[in-house]
């Protein structure tokens, strides 16, 4: 029994070291040409025209969240249910890009106004500012859909098809980025440059998704229902993390200046390495943790080993950070040198944003979501505390305001979750 036990355990360690490893490579090239293309980017553009792009992308991003307001949780909980039939699965994902159409009308008139406002704030010219809005909305129209038809496979673990169309996505940003915002570096270029490719690969999207799904299938009103439960719930906490997801760039944009922002977006660029981790987690743990039984022990156990792998990853990155952040610095160039100080915490506060982001994700994607009163009160709280003890009109001051942020928001997020699991019984 013992042997049968060792044998099991050995097998699904080698499972798990193989699609770690495949994963992992995958999008380690994938991740590595997106720093490719940010690099460029930083590189070829000038700082005041950097500036106004880390403004678009800060944006684009809010866009996005409140274009979902949880439909992507409550479509993969409702999809784990229904994963393998093809016309229930079908209805989830129809149902699902139905609400997000009808949501992104709303994203759009709270957005743009803000963007307008922040872009003319910070100098830029009218016509740069028409040309950068209009410059969005390829990448918010690839948003809406994107993220709910990578569900499909996900579910399935048909996780190859994803990748290859990830690496043509990025080779195709990779293509735009070296040829068209050298010859004609400006930001809404730069915008294009990432909103094309992400067209043609939702594209391809739509095909990868097809086999596991009957396109037949209509909008189910008692699963949107289901949904919109998760969304009532999520949606205040989204419209939060929409500003303090990017606190740094939102200060910045208030009382900054375009240097200060350009170096955000910058050394923020440098720390989006960390998307290869989050990124692995997203493909292959958290789906199987939404599948797995509601069983207290085993589930705590995952729950548990999961944050300890990521503490010691993160930690180990951090430390390789601060050891060789003169070199890594020089990958920006010259506008950036002697930000040392600044990009170890950038790197920190990233660290504590990915472990909240997967505390989210493990929870919300079994239905679980707490309470937004509770969720904006302690974040609320947290954010007068802070910013009445540190200088929040500095880069660095802003920084450290990032991390003592995020770092609350992971205590919340991983508490929260931990609890949720408590409650469940032993079968």
């Amino acid at each position: 029994m013992n042997k049968l036990t060792s044998g099991t355990s050995k097998a699904t360690v080698l499972q798990w070291g193989k699609l770690l490893t495949i994963t992992g490579g995958a999008q380690a090239l994938v991740q590595g040409l997106g720093l490719l293309v940010g690099v460029l980017i930083i590189r070829l553009l000038p700082k005041e025209e950097y500036a106004f792009y880390t403004i678009a992308n800060t944006m684009l991003g809010t866009m996005t969240v409140l274009a979902d307001g949880g439909i992507n949780n409550g479509a993969m909980a409702a999809g784990g249910e229904v994963w393998q039939d093809r016309y229930g699965l079908g209805k989830v994902l129809r149902t699902s890009i139905h609400m997000r159409k009808k949501f992104a009308v709303y994203s759009l008139i709270v957005t743009i106004p803000i963007l307008i406002y922040l872009l003319n704030k910070q100098d830029a010219p009218w016509t740069s500012i028409l040309l950068i809005t209009l410059a969005l909305i390829p990448s918010f129209w690839a948003a809406l859909s994107d993220s709910l038809l990578q569900t499909v496979p996900k579910l399935h673990q048909a996780i190859p098809p994803l990748q290859k169309n990830q690496l043509l996505v990025s080779l195709m940003r990779l293509f735009f980025s070296g040829v068209f915002v050298f010859l004609f570096p400006f930001t809404f270029i730069a915008v294009l440059g990432n909103g094309i490719p992400r067209l043609i690969g939702n594209f391809r999207l739509h095909k990868i998704a097809a086999p596991f799904i009957d396109e037949a299938a209509p909008v189910d009103k008692k699963i949107e229902a289901r949904i919109m439960r998760i969304v009532r719930r999520t949606l205040p906490g989204s419209i939060y993390y929409c500003i303090s997801g990017q606190i740094t760039v939102w200060i910045l944009s208030f009382f900054g200046n375009t240097g200060s922002i350009a170096s955000v977006g910058a050394l923020s660029r440098l720390a989006m390495v960390l998307t290869l981790i989050s990124t692995v987690v997203s493909t292959l743990v958290i789906p199987r943790f939404s599948r797995l039984k509601p069983v207290r022990s085993n589930l705590l156990k995952k729950y548990i080993l999961i944050f300890l792998g990521l503490s010691v990853v993160l930690l180990i990155f951090i430390a390789v950070t601060y050891g060789c952040s003169d070199w890594i610095l020089l990958i920006l160039g010259d506008k950036y040198k002697g930000l040392n100080f600044e990009l170890v915490l950038t790197i920190i506060g990233s660290a504590f944003s990915l472990l909240s982001g997967v505390a989210f994700g493990l929870y919300s994607n079994r239905g679980w979501v707490i309470h937004p009163v509770v969720m904006i009160m302690v974040n609320l709280i947290s954010i007068i505390l802070f910013v009445n003890v540190m200088d929040v009109t500095s880069l660095v001051g802003v920084l450290q305001f990032n991390i003592a942020i995020n770092m609350i928001s992971f205590l919340m997020n991983f508490i929260f979750g931990f609890f949720k699991i408590l409650k469940l019984r032993d079968i």
